[in-house]
């Protein structure tokens, strides 16, 4: 296996209520995604690119405009929060930034130990709204989960995969001091702890097939 499938909803996904923890706003979300982003780093999952986001105006709603940036700077550097302000729709000078979305490419391990990079390997997300700051994270592929997307246990996939990004989700939680919420269960997994949830196997060993939403 060499290709991934992307779901087009997530497998699994962890959120964290930061209120207690950090300041809401801009800098402070870019901050806090730094340093989640270094971590993820370390375990090989996100080389941060680009910063992609909505915008919004309090107490009316999204504006349906989206900016990105390429990161020419590190995402802790002090002039990146003004970078992203200068890119304010000039027809709604009152609009705030809305979830900030790190883009990048990570590398997962196939069965046979070969590594390969992968863009998007895992979203992070991080929301500077003023009731206060969160983040999320969320994996849309199968090589975090016991079975593959046609139900097909893959053990040496998982083995090579799911402990990198169960120790990445134990070091934020660490390094944030908060316990992340698991998100909702959708069609293709779920989260379990900080892992993908493994469903019931069928009487054959094999696991749900999913491959008629991919």
């Amino acid at each position: 296996m060499s290709t991934l499938m992307r779901a087009p909803r997530e497998c699994g996904s962890w959120f964290w209520d930061l209120d207690e923890v950090a300041e809401p706003g801009l800098e402070s979300a870019l901050a806090v995604a730094a340093r989640m982003a270094a971590v993820l780093n370390r375990h090989g999952l996100l080389t941060p690119h680009r910063l992609e986001y909505d915008w919004y105006v309090l107490d009316v709603g999204g504006v349906g405009i989206r900016s990105n940036i390429a990161l020419t700077v590190p995402l802790d550097d002090p002039s990146l929060p003004d970078r992203v302000l200068k890119s304010r729709p000039s027809g709604f000078p009152e609009a705030d930034v809305d979830d900030i979305h790190i883009l990048g490419a990570g590398t997962w391990i196939d069965a046979e130990g070969n590594a390969h990079r992968e863009p998007g390997l895992v979203d992070l997300s991080v929301s500077p709204a003023p009731i206060g700051l969160s983040a999320e994270l969320a994996v849309h592929h199968d090589v975090w989960a016991w079975f593959d997307f046609s139900g097909t246990p893959h053990p040496d996939v998982y083995g090579r995969n799911a402990p990198r990004l169960t120790a990445a989700l134990q070091e934020i939680s660490s390094m944030l001091g908060v316990t992340p919420e698991p998100g909702e269960a959708t069609y293709f997994g779920y989260a379990s702890g900080l892992g993908i949830g493994t469903p019931e196997a069928n009487p054959d060993g094999s696991g749900p097939d999913v491959t008629d939403s991919l």
